[in-house]
């Protein structure tokens, strides 16, 4: 049966061994994903090369290149693709390099679409999160780097609320949402009002202090 929340997903499925990829892609095409196949890591690159890939899934260990060679060029290459392993092992080191590639999840060998499926869906979901924080950080560089103000502000609000930086733009990003105005227009006014406390704190300490007034009985003590 057709899952129809998949049907969209075209996956790159590599490995050396045909009887995987012939019983493997077809299981995942039932399971409703579009499937294209690669026996190896040349072949594998020419598909990612071509576009259109949702997510790769990639054998760990074939004869020549691996899947982890392709999966440290896909890293190196700031490719926007997740992927996940293939493994007839499970152990530390393992875990470690597909940590260190970058990789959304692994399934030990051997794999069926019953097992299969779940750990795509999972990967899926953790690339959209971290795509989701990648685009936050990217949007605070840009604001950051076009304006001096919401810099300034974001410091302020980090001093005033002790808070990280990620978070005090966020929460300047969604004040300026709240009030539906831009950014920039906000930022200038957490800098004005942080400008006349300043001002307003600098005047009250060049003040001087009030002159004591002794009574009489003061004076008379001097005496």
């Amino acid at each position: 049966m057709t899952n129809h929340t998949t049907e969209t997903k075209r996956l790159l499925l590599l490995d050396d061994d045909r009887l995987v990829l012939a019983t493997l892609g077809e299981g995942l095409r039932h399971a409703g994903y579009r499937v294209v196949t690669a026996s190896s890591v040349e072949e594998a690159e020419d598909v990612l090369a071509a576009g259109d890939i949702d997510l790769a899934i990639l054998d760990v260990r074939m004869p020549g290149l691996s899947g982890i060679d392709l999966a440290q060029r896909l890293h190196d290459a700031n490719s926007d693709v997740p992927f996940i392993f293939l493994t007839a092992y499970s152990d530390e080191e393992l875990v470690k390099q597909a940590s260190e590639a970058g990789a959304m999840g692994y399934v030990v060998k051997p794999a069926d679409p019953d097992r299969l499926v779940p750990a795509i869906e999972a990967a899926f979901a953790r690339a959209g999160d971290v795509k989701t924080l990648r685009n936050t950080g990217r949007q605070l560089q840009t604001a950051l780097d076009a304006d001096r103000d919401v810099s300034l502000a974001i410091g302020i609000m980090m001093e005033r609320r002790r808070l990280g930086r990620q978070d005090a733009f966020e929460l300047l990003r969604g004040q300026a949402r709240t009030e539906r105005r831009k950014l920039i227009d906000l930022a200038r006014e957490v800098v004005l009002a942080a400008e006349k406390l300043n001002l307003f704190s600098v005047a009250a300490a060049a003040e001087p202090a009030p002159r004591r007034v002794e009574g009489r009985e003061g004076r008379r003590e001097k005496h």
